[in-house]
């Protein structure tokens, strides 16, 4: 085959007349910048897919300042962290959701003993409740309590007073502003949040 045949320019490049243009370079959407822009920049929280165009100098400006989080309360941010980990997916507990008389219903004409393990029988009406076990403490709780001076038995009105007294005791302003037992003060509250986020108080 020739090098100048018809055939051959047909066959390995695209004709001249056919080929499509270069688009147009984005240009930089920092302010005042006429530079390529080679990056894309997340809008904001509400804006979802939605990107800046910027060249590097200004994307590395743009993700030094910012923040997904912007306008959010500290409650919203928490609640955005934890619904994060299922994915912002709604879940329920494992388990039957319903009253007791629909699960007693329901387990009397279960085919497959499905139920089974949520009770002692088939067709049993499960409506007495199993007894309360005992909370099992871990060390850090145990720590807690004995920082607060109490039993870990101790019920939620005890550990409250007990926090409330030994801050009016160690507080420096109580000590006419002696710090020596800030550092006691300061384990107080520690064990107490402590408590308190393990749901004891």
């Amino acid at each position: 085959m020739k090098l100048d045949s018809p055939l051959f320019n047909r066959i390995r490049v695209k004709p001249e007349q056919e080929q499509k243009p270069v688009g147009a370079v984005p240009v930089c959407q920092w302010p005042g910048c006429g530079c390529e822009a080679s990056h894309r920049a997340p809008k904001g929280r509400l804006r979802e897919n939605q990107y800046w165009r910027f060249c590097l100098e200004h994307v590395r400006e743009y993700n030094g300042s910012y923040n997904y989080f912007a306008g959010m309360s500290d409650e919203a941010v928490a609640r955005y962290q934890k619904d994060a980990v299922t994915g912002h997916r709604p879940t329920w507990k494992m388990g039957f959701n319903g009253n007791v008389d629909d699960f007693a219903a329901r387990a009397s004409h279960d085919p497959f003993d499905v139920l089974r393990e949520l009770g002692s029988g088939r067709g049993r009406a499960y409506t007495e409740k199993p007894a309360q076990e005992a909370r099992q403490v871990r060390n850090a709780e145990r720590k807690a309590f004995d920082t607060l001076g109490l039993e870990v038995d101790a019920e939620a009105s005890e550990i409250k007073a007990r926090f409330k007294e030994l801050v009016k005791r160690h507080h420096p302003d109580a000590n006419g502003g002696d710090r020596s037992t800030e550092d006691r003060l300061v384990a107080v509250i520690q064990a107490y949040n402590y408590l308190k986020s393990a749901k004891f108080c």
